[in-house]
């Protein structure tokens, strides 16, 4: 379940900030040299001259970070749904070096706060460029640049939703609570706690289409995809707690397909070549099915709880599945008798994961604290590992691999981080 860190960390009062706008902070709370960074927000060169890095005044609290971490450590209860013996799961657990350094910090603003609805589901930050990052805060959809440290609301379903395009089932929405979101080139796909799909396009003003996919209203949408089929078309996949997973068309807004499965579809995602859908629910076993038929291919078995978390290397033929588990496996598609690799968190559900593009790195994000960045190059054996407090809602590879952002969750210290990839010329960096 989500912990808030305030809970524990007792702040000064006057450091608590009401924010009263996307990019713009309160009255008194700027910095004269850029009106855009907040007093909280934390430059590269701030955190390398001691600041920490989420602005957190450690000196000021009962607590060091080093205390805090070993109490978290020992104390942060994973959720789980089932409960089975973990007995030998860490000798199946990959051996691997932690100290390794992949993504340097570059910035962290407390301007935008991600918000998650529901507590197993954090797919909640994407990034379209290294400058351009969505995430959702509260009824909204928000844009941050982190090139004019700048953000931007771009979707609000706080009232009425509206469409512009009718479709398959276009209405009227009320209000609605965003429980997952896609970002892909221009194309917004938010979904509902009561089932709800919304399509917003970046470029256009107002709302594309938007729909209830859910048998039960009462059924939440857990995950939405965006992908490209076969053809070359764009399309839509809506996974809902009513165990079934709605393909339609982005551009006609059209149903083109619904499959069921045997119990709630938790998340999917299709393979690179469009060709494969990865299913994951409410059951220890994973399912990859043909995504044209839905008609499955193969079971995964080897998770120990529910799944919640599917991502594929670009180059098709690994699927890597988190787990309620604390636990992400790897899977062969030429060999899906068992998984080749076993990656280990250090304390919570495993809810995110991303491969960058170049498919060299894969982000792990756990339920709250730590994110895993892997080198896949080097057989999954080193890590970078982020240490930082609060629940993830999110993490994101620029299309580019040059930016991983971090949308962190929390009433007081809800932030979002932004890393840059190493290169031989990052020394550069550190005058900025």
């Amino acid at each position: 379940m989500a912990v808030y860190l305030n809970d524990d960390l007792e702040d000064l009062e006057d450091d608590y900030v009401d924010f009263d706008g996307f990019g713009v902070s309160g009255s008194g709370g700027g910095d004269p040299s850029n009106p855009n960074k907040h007093k909280n927000d934390t430059s590269a060169a701030e955190y390398r001259n001691g600041k920490d890095m989420q602005g957190i005044p450690w000196e000021r609290l009962k607590y060091s970070r080093d205390q805090y971490r070993e109490m978290r450590l020992k104390q942060y209860k994973n959720y789980e749904n089932l409960s089975r013996s973990h007995e030998g799961l860490d000798m199946e657990c990959k051996q691997v070096e932690r100290n390794d350094k992949f993504y340097d910090f570059c910035f962290n603003t407390r301007l935008v706060k991600s918000t998650v609805v529901h507590f197993q589901l954090r797919n909640l930050v994407w990034a379209t460029s290294k400058h351009d990052v969505y995430t959702t805060q509260n009824n909204s959809v928000v844009h941050w640049s982190s090139l004019l440290q700048r953000g931007k609301e771009v979707l609000n379903v706080a009232g009425q939703v509206v469409p512009n395009q009718e479709g398959h089932g276009a209405r009227t929405l009320p209000r609605v609570q965003i429980s997952t979101l896609a970002v892909k080139n221009n194309l917004i796909v938010a979904g509902g706690f009561r089932g709800e799909l919304i399509f917003k396009y970046v470029d256009k003003p107002g709302v594309a289409f938007c729909t209830n996919v859910a048998d039960n209203k009462n059924s939440i949408t857990n995950a939405v995809d965006v992908y490209e089929s076969p053809n070359g078309a764009t399309r839509v996949t809506a996974a809902n707690n009513d165990s079934a997973v709605k393909t339609f068309d982005a551009e006609r807004c059209s149903l083109l397909g619904r499959f069921t499965f045997p119990w709630s579809v938790n998340n999917t995602s299709v393979s690179p070549d469009g060709k494969l859908l990865a299913v994951l629910g409410d059951s220890s076993d994973c399912m990859i099915a043909d995504a044209q038929s839905g008609q499955e291919i193969a079971t995964l078995k080897g998770h120990l709880d529910y799944s919640f978390s599917p991502a594929w290397h670009p180059g098709g033929h690994v699927l890597a599945t988190g787990n309620q588990d604390t636990t992400c496996r790897l899977w062969d598609m030429r060999n899906l008798s068992a998984s080749f690799a076993v990656l280990k968190g250090w304390m919570g559900a495993v809810r995110g994961l991303r491969f960058s593009s170049d498919g060299q790195f894969l982000a792990m994000a756990e339920a709250a604290d730590f994110v895993h960045v892997y080198d896949t190059r080097a057989c999954y054996t080193t890590v970078q590992e982020i240490d930082l407090f609060g629940e993830i809602a999110g993490v994101a590879f620029s299309p580019d691999t040059d930016g991983l952002f971090v949308g962190v969750a929390d009433r007081t210290y809800g932030s979002l981080l932004e890393f840059s990839r190493r290169r031989w010329c990052s020394y550069l960096d550190s005058y900025l």
